[in-house]
């Protein structure tokens, strides 16, 4: 794509997005020549208007800004351009965990085990912190991200590991409930719990990653099945 300004930065090319959100490779400029390079989130703009998802979106800058630590993807700026809202987050420079995977099944392959330990130590680490942030009157948040998944973890061609997009996290003091046929997250890697739209804490987290640790060994994704309603079942089952 031609590189495009929004506010400060510069758009250099769209590296990710669904059906609510779109990612951008951005630069942001400074004086005497000072460039950094970050990630822009913004709500796609035919979402502007719609409150609930908008109050998702803030939901999520007011969580991830909350969060400081070395293997998740750090936010920088939370702000409004134009009637679109947006984040500007660190730039992972790698690759995310599910185009990884897709590479070892393309040469029939399976992650070798101490790497694929390696990866989810941690993402472990990145959720005890989340789990155990407290408020300013020391009493724990209990942040749950609910979207633990491949496509969620990038790793930098150095070796970094990121847990990255709070966008359905929920903090237990706030509500937690999902509407029945509403589910929010990846069906595969969903915890019992979530299936079944009660209320969830930090253990669905553990069990989602559990999940993904048993991908990256065997090269299968664990509970999948011939449609959403049978990989549902499977998950609901523990099967």
């Amino acid at each position: 794509m031609t590189p495009s300004k929004f506010g400060r930065y510069e758009l250099l090319e769209r590296i990710g997005g669904g059906g609510m959100a779109e990612v951008y490779k951005a630069r942001s400029s400074g004086v005497a020549g000072f460039e950094k390079t970050v990630a822009i989130k913004r709500i796609l703009p035919n979402l502007v208007d719609d409150r609930e998802f908008v109050a998702l979106f803030i939901e999520e800058a007011k969580i991830s800004a909350s969060l400081t630590h070395g293997n998740i993807a750090q936010v920088f700026e939370f702000g409004q351009i134009d009637d679109t809202y947006f984040i500007a987050m660190e730039y992972v420079h790698g690759r995310d965990l599910k185009g990884i995977l897709k590479q070892f099944t393309a040469a029939r392959r399976t992650m070798p085990t101490p790497l694929a330990v390696h990866v989810v130590l941690n993402i472990c680490a990145a959720l005890a912190y989340a789990h155990g942030r407290k408020d300013s009157g020391g009493q724990r948040i209990g942040i749950v991200h609910r979207d633990v998944s491949p496509p969620n973890v990038q790793i930098s061609y150095e070796g970094a590991v990121k847990l990255i997009d709070f966008g359905i996290a929920k903090a237990l003091s706030r509500s937690n409930k999902t509407a029945t046929g509403n589910l929010k997250g990846k069906f595969d890697y969903m915890s019992p719990e979530q299936v079944e739209g009660v209320d969830i804490d930090n253990r669905a987290d553990l069990f989602a990653l559990g999940t993904v640790l048993w991908e990256l060994i065997t090269g299968r994704v664990l509970f999948r099945g011939n449609s959403e309603l049978s990989t549902l079942e499977n998950v609901r089952k523990a099967e």
